[in-house]
């Protein structure tokens, strides 16, 4: 044996000691510890991601798959109107629906976390206790209130405000924004809840104490504390909305329809994996965009009424 593998051999041999010492660290256990199931994680959100984006380069004639690489399928989906249509209808409905489920949660967030006392988790046990149900549930439900007969209609018949049943009110954007803000109220609330609960009271009382009224608080502390949790809310609400192609599909009709329900058929009816993974791609990049901007903006509106 030479003194070269001699060095190497002994160098080799201080890595893995050190290795097993890094190992009986406290970050060395902890990233043991999170190694399972960041690696659980790993597989099932970024492999099938990476599927998707493989899948969007590729070409389909009816059920054989050609592997040659080509842009054609993002021509096409960036291009052709009725997709282009389809994700600007999506991003309208996504971001009015997360604004609208925002500025109807805060309210109820900020009055259980202010004067809701030793009740608090009585009252957000009452309020996700509708959540409880399933979700098709939730859409037929509005497809009933809203219908021809439904529920409103006819209470809207009962006191003579209108003679005759409005038939505007289910199969179109504005049925679809409405189901949307109701089912995803929940899920809104829960984050600006724990943002509100955060808020330093001394801060507000101190105000107060300077002259400060109730409106000023709110939009000077109240409001800028809180942006994380709004910010979280408009995304946890904002990214669901545009790939949900099943409220759509039941109470939008055809003037409801968003770029899920055509992303939904490319890998159904039409068969045709590639163009829809190119539509899905496209329309993730997209919502993370916008994403992005709103963030900027709202943190901008942040730092402004400071």
């Amino acid at each position: 044996m030479n003194a070269g593998d001699t060095a190497v051999r002994v160098t080799g041999a201080a890595r893995a000691g050190g290795a097993r010492s890094w190992l009986r660290t406290d970050a060395g256990q902890g990233w043991l510890t999170l190694s399972p199931p960041l690696l659980y994680a790993i597989l099932l959100l970024v492999g099938p991601i990476l599927v998707i984006i493989a899948n969007s380069f590729w070409t389909q004639d009816y059920l054989t798959i050609d592997h040659t690489f080509t842009l054609k399928n993002y021509r096409e989906a960036l291009t052709e109107p009725i997709y282009r249509d389809l994700l600007a209808r999506s991003l309208f409905v996504a971001v009015l629906v997360s604004l609208v489920t925002v500025i109807l949660a805060y309210p109820v967030a900020w009055f259980v976390s202010f004067h809701g006392g030793k009740y608090k988790g009585i009252w957000l046990f009452v309020i996700t206790v509708p959540f409880w149900s399933g979700y098709l549930l939730r859409i037929l439900s509005w497809k009933v209130i809203l219908g021809t007969n439904g529920v409103l209609n006819t209470a809207l018949q009962y006191f003579s405000i209108i003679t005759e049943p409005v038939q505007s009110l289910l199969y179109n954007t504005n049925a679809v924004i409405i189901t949307l803000a109701h089912s995803w109220a929940a899920f809104a609330l829960l984050p600006l809840f724990v943002s509100l609960e955060k808020v330093d009271r001394t801060l507000l009382e101190a105000a107060a104490d300077l002259g400060d009224n109730a409106l000023r608080r709110f939009v000077r502390i109240t409001l800028p504390l809180t942006m994380p949790g709004i910010i979280a809310a408009l995304m946890i609400v904002m990214i669901p909305t545009v790939g949900d192609y099943v409220t759509p599909k039941l109470v939008g009709g055809k003037d409801g329809v968003m770029i899920a329900n055509a992303i939904q058929a490319q890998f159904g009816k039409a068969a045709n994996w590639p163009l829809g993974a190119a539509l899905a791609v496209s329309t993730m990049v997209v919502v993370g965009a916008v994403s992005g901007l709103m963030v900027l903006l709202l943190l901008g509106l942040k730092r402004l009424v400071r």
